[in-house]
């Protein structure tokens, strides 16, 4: 067995389970912001979270294990390790440290560096790219609602 079905997956759990504990914390103070119509409920964010993950996983694990590993493959890898970093640091801004405004930014961060990434990724391997398809979208109205939460707040 290759030892990145371990470690690609470890990944993926570990930034989860940090920015699932931020979250957490950060409920009281969310669950009393004023919130737009269309904000989806936790149960909802959660699943489709979840399933993101699964399918950001699975499409890093065919990254590591079908493309050549070249200079395109580091910048793939590297912009892989920049959402999970961006990912996390986007839950601590909004959750954790209340900073709706700087949150809104780094989710553009955030959503540049996912559209880079499908693009780059869709040109080696399109099962790659599309498998990430869905975070982009999520990320995109993900950051529609922030923006919402900071206008009505």
């Amino acid at each position: 067995m290759k030892i990145n079905y371990f470690f690609i997956p470890l990944i993926t759990i570990i930034v989860a389970y940090f920015g699932g504990t931020i979250t957490e914390k950060g409920m009281v103070w969310y669950n009393g912001l004023n919130l737009p119509l269309i904000a989806p409920e936790g149960k909802i964010i959660g699943l489709v979270w979840t399933v993101i993950y699964v399918l950001a996983t699975i499409s890093a694990l065919i990254v590591w294990n079908k493309l050549k590993h070249d200079k395109s493959f580091k910048i793939i890898v590297s912009l892989f390790i920049a959402n999970a970093f961006l990912n996390w640091f986007w839950t601590y801004l909004f959750f954790g440290l209340h900073f709706i405004a700087w949150s809104v930014l780094e989710m553009v961060i955030l959503n540049l560096t996912n559209l880079f990434l499908v693009v780059v990724l869709s040109r080696k391997d399109l099962i790659a790219s599309f498998l990430l398809v869905p975070y982009f979208l999520w990320v995109c109205f993900a950051t529609y609602l922030a923006y919402a939460i900071l206008t009505i707040n």
